[in-house]
């Protein structure tokens, strides 16, 4: 059973990221209309966001410092302000409720095309592909993979412009309120984005190395179930435990390793 079979596929850089990301937004340009209410109501929410913040200030300022020891203080202002202030705090939510459900429906019909693309041109490989590949680790490409892909196209891309556009107005806020602890906070800013990039640098290798053994595990599990009759015959059991053991190990070691240098970068950064 030992062959080229039990090989897993290197794990490497893509050689052209450019054009993966071209193919991702030709894949993404199906649903071109949905796309731009999306991106409106990351717009609104963003906006949302740093409004509410702003309101912080009049509200600290103009209502509560000056009811500070008044006997019957007059709380219609201050009341006012606060609806209004939820008001947009709630039209922030809906917007991100609407993003993230039209998100869900282009995430999952996007990776239903790529699913049927990919299932299409497997069909026309030779047969040494699969002779060189476990079952396992294709049907990995199917699964493991392609929900990867959902994650990044239902959360990560449409976070990350959020993000991009909270920080920049959250910026341009400070700077309106104090110049000076804006600029504390970029210094700050320089190193935490250093702190980001030695983590995420380990934590990128480490789910590299988690896909690649979750796919190894993949194929040697379908390999054993497939090969029974074999290892019963031949009273492999101990040595196919063995073999698994080996496996799982690496893949646990690789996720291990993965989660816990994602996961400390937001104490980190608190």
């Amino acid at each position: 059973m030992a062959g080229p079979r039990g090989k897993a596929p290197k794990m490497g850089k893509p050689r052209n990221a450019g054009k993966i990301v071209k193919r991702l937004l030709e894949y993404q340009s199906l649903f071109k209309y949905r796309l731009i209410i999306v991106a409106i109501a990351i717009i609104v929410s963003s906006l949302a966001g740093v409004a509410g913040i702003y309101f912080l200030k009049p509200i600290i300022n103009d209502y509560i410092v000056p009811l500070i020891g008044q006997e019957n203080p007059d709380l219609s202002g201050f009341a006012g302000t606060l609806v209004l202030m939820g008001a947009i705090y709630l039209i922030g939510v809906l917007s991100t409720y609407v993003r993230n459900k039209l998100m869900v429906g282009i995430s999952n019909n996007t990776l239903l095309k790529i699913r049927v693309d990919l299932f299409t041109h497997m069909e026309s490989l030779p047969i040494k592909y699969f002779d060189a590949h476990t079952h396992g680790d294709l049907m990995s490409r199917y699964t493991n993979d392609i929900d990867s892909l959902r994650e990044m196209i239902s959360q990560s891309l449409p976070q990350l412009f959020s993000s991009l556009l909270t920080v920049a107005g959250v910026f341009l806020m400070m700077l309106v309120l104090n110049p000076f602890l804006t600029v504390l906070v970029i210094l700050m800013l320089f190193l935490m984005l250093y702190i980001i990039s030695v983590i995420g640098k380990k934590s990128g290798k480490y789910f590299k190395a988690q896909q690649k053994e979750l796919g190894r595990v993949n194929g040697y599990v379908e390999e054993m179930i497939e090969g029974q009759k074999v290892v019963k015959v031949f009273s492999h059991e101990d040595k196919a435990m063995n073999g698994f053991d080996n496996i799982n190990d690496d893949w646990a070691h690789a996720s291990t390793n993965a989660h816990t240098f994602a996961n400390i970068l937001m104490p980190i950064m608190g």
